[in-house]
């Protein structure tokens, strides 16, 4: 699987070059991305580890039946999704950028204070 994955970072598609552009190097939201990741037992296009955030690229082969069974699984084990197609990097790449932003803001702390805390003024 790791082969994979090193293959599939070797020889990109045009949009996840595109998208890869915005994500690399922490230029989005600050947060640190990676690309075809391994998330066993599936290779997430790019992986968020610290929001636990998978964004996939869908080309026109994807079935829709098949991405719903494993966003929820990944769900299971703690991931969120965004999903966007091939066009829509392509022909939108800043809108795909705000949407994956806004999944980034929604992201809860990873050490929440208790339930109350902090708001008291």
């Amino acid at each position: 699987m790791h082969a994979r994955a090193a293959d599939m970072r070797r020889n990109p598609t045009e949009p996840e070059k595109r998208l890869w552009r915005i994500l690399s190097n922490a230029q989005l939201a600050d947060s640190k991305f990676r690309r075809q990741a391994v998330v066993p037992p599936f290779i997430a296009d790019f992986l968020c580890p610290r929001a636990a955030l998978i964004v996939e690229v869908d080309g026109d082969s994807h079935d829709d039946g098949k991405d719903r069974v494993r966003d929820d699984l990944m769900a299971k084990r703690g991931y969120r999704t965004v999903r966007v197609t091939n066009t829509e990097v392509m022909t939108n790449l800043e809108g795909v950028a705000h949407a994956i932003r806004d999944a980034l803001a929604a992201t809860p702390h990873p050490n929440p204070s208790p339930e109350g805390e902090g708001l008291k003024g």
